[in-house]
């Protein structure tokens, strides 16, 4: 499976069938390039690279720094994961990118406030990652479409729908729990540290949209 370049978990044969999250952060160097592959590689270990092809996971930053590389404290958190840091490219946010997406998850409510605030009909589709976490956690997956009946795209847009839904009724207990904070500067452990808060963040997500919960860890 080869990413488009170095983004996307593949645009093969369903081209005309993808649903495209995207990952915003400030520089794009950080917390979302952890997040776009983490979630990356969640779905390929959930579903396997032939069942992937209609999700499409890449990243940018309201400040990116465009064609910048990873931070090295980022690629070693992703080593810890076995996720693969190979190939990224900082890219700055654009108007095309929000508008091609069909779900944005930002670090912090600045970052989704930006988004929002360069209009193409953003409003439903973006939430910070904790705060759809914590929407999609009340959503009965019963509700949703059965992934192998009718695809995991079909199952990836209900969930933003009744997530959508769901936002003014399941409020965040404090302003910060929705926030990721930026370990840019910051020591390997604090990177870890996010690290392990975006993996947890992401974990029920991937479950939500493919309708298969993480493995055990090995006793």
């Amino acid at each position: 499976m080869t990413a488009p370049e170095g983004r996307g978990i593949a645009e093969t044969a369903f081209t005309g069938n993808t649903f495209r999250i995207l990952h915003v952060s400030t520089g794009n160097v950080c917390r979302s390039p952890i997040t776009e592959r983490l979630n990356r590689h969640a779905l390929t270990v959930r579903l396997g690279e032939r069942l992937t092809g209609g999700l499409i996971v890449e990243s940018a930053g309201t400040w990116g720094h465009e064609g910048a590389a990873m931070e090295a404290n980022a690629e070693a958190v992703l080593a810890d994961f076995g996720a693969d840091a190979s190939g990224f490219v900082g890219r700055e946010l654009l108007d095309e990118h929000v508008i091609r997406a069909d779900l944005v998850l930002t670090a912090t409510r600045d970052h989704r406030a930006q988004v929002i605030s360069m209009g193409h009909s953003a409003g439903l589709r973006t939430f910070t990652l904790k705060e759809f976490t914590r929407l999609v956690r009340a959503i009965d997956p019963a509700t949703l479409p059965d992934p192998l009946d009718e695809g995991v795209v079909e199952r990836a847009r209900a969930l933003v729908r009744a997530a959508a839904a769901l936002r003014g009724w399941l409020l965040a207990p404090t302003a910060e729990a929705d926030e990721v904070y930026d370990p840019y500067g910051a020591p390997i452990t604090f990177f870890r540290s996010i690290g392990e808060e975006i993996h947890q963040a992401l974990d029920p997500v991937v479950t939500a949209l493919t309708g298969v919960p993480a493995r055990p860890p090995l006793l």
